[in-house]
């Protein structure tokens, strides 16, 4: 069955963590869309230079998560702390959460979600600089290569997508989770 996944990203994001994940979901024969703030195509960061740039499916505002089995968020430090502030971005993801889909984010991308509101009473895992961040919003941080809460997966860093990137596709194929967290 054909599944249709959101990446949520913009200007600065790691390129891995956009590319390997949009590999992953194209080898299932899944469609991607990359959903950001502005038309057009997004710059990765790679290696401490920008990197590739990528083309834009639509604008976060004319994204629904109903069109969506599930949304991938990558890191990198200029793209989540961009994401976290825009109305549009917290709503998208909300809508994730309030429809039990699986949501994925890697590295820095668990900073939207504290902003959406969402990680209170999960556990996660993140880059290790904003586990107190993660904390404060609630969550219980664990240092781990992936950790999955009812649909929502997360991992700390490149060397971690391997492992995200089959969590993403297992979650994927499982579908809405039934949450327990409001």
């Amino acid at each position: 069955m054909m599944k249709r996944i959101a990446i949520l990203a913009t200007n600065g994001f790691e390129e891995s963590e956009l590319a390997s994940p949009l590999d992953a979901i194209e080898k299932e024969g899944w469609q991607a869309d990359i959903v950001s703030l502005k038309p057009g195509s997004i710059k990765g960061w790679k290696d401490g230079n920008w990197g590739k740039s990528f083309n834009v499916t639509l604008t976060v505002e004319k994204g629904l998560a109903d069109n969506y089995d599930a949304l991938v968020l990558p890191g990198g430090v200029m793209n989540p702390d961009t994401l976290r502030t825009n109305e549009n971005v917290k709503k998208f993801i909300r809508n994730f959460f309030n429809q039990h889909k699986p949501v994925a984010a890697i590295c820095h991308g668990p900073w939207s979600l504290i902003d959406a509101e969402v990680v209170e009473g999960r556990t996660l895992t993140s880059y290790m600089s904003i586990k107190k961040d993660l904390e404060n919003a609630g969550a219980n941080w664990v240092d781990k290569e992936v950790v999955v809460d009812e649909g929502l997966v997360t991992s700390r860093h490149p060397d971690d997508l391997p492992a995200f990137n089959k969590k993403i596709i297992e979650e994927v194929k499982e579908g809405k989770h039934a949450q327990q967290h409001a």
